[in-house]
């Protein structure tokens, strides 16, 4: 197979994700009041999601902030998510519908703290928030920012 035989290009999904990445990146600067808007924008993206989406990521939301006050929310690719003291992204949350898939996902980025030998998980599927999901989340983001959190 060739690569031209693979795809045809982006989808409609992967352009609005680009188009919002690149908004980000255009508006983005230094200081309180940056962080403030950052921070709007994050919750504005979770207001906007549909229902199941807009439940877990205002959930997933609220433990984050939690489990590492440090983080501070704003979106990534139009995603609500977290960054640490350098701006760097440590986790954030992909809504289903954003790509028509089944299940949202809480992923971890390569700064997050999640190694364990020389393969470990850095998305997981969210389908429903129950006790032992939350626990898990709480544990997960705990670890993603070490000692600090």
């Amino acid at each position: 197979m060739t690569v031209t035989d693979q795809s045809a290009g982006f989808t409609d999904a992967e352009k609005a994700a680009m188009r919002a990445r690149a908004a980000e990146l255009r508006s983005s600067g230094r200081g309180g009041a940056k962080k403030a808007e950052e921070a709007q924008a994050c919750l504005d993206a979770i207001a906007a999601l549909p229902d199941d989406d807009r439940s877990l990521a205002e959930r997933v939301h609220t433990l984050v902030s939690e489990a590492a006050p440090g983080l501070r929310p704003k979106t990534w690719y139009g995603m609500p998510a977290y960054v640490d003291e350098n701006g760097k992204v440590v986790c954030f949350f992909k809504a289903a519908a954003k790509f028509g898939a089944r299940y949202a996902t809480l992923g971890f980025s390569d700064v997050a703290q999640l190694d364990d030998g020389v393969m470990w998980p850095t998305e997981f599927a969210v389908t429903g928030m129950s006790a032992a999901v939350a626990t898990r989340v709480d544990e997960l983001v705990r670890r993603a920012v070490g000692p600090t959190a």
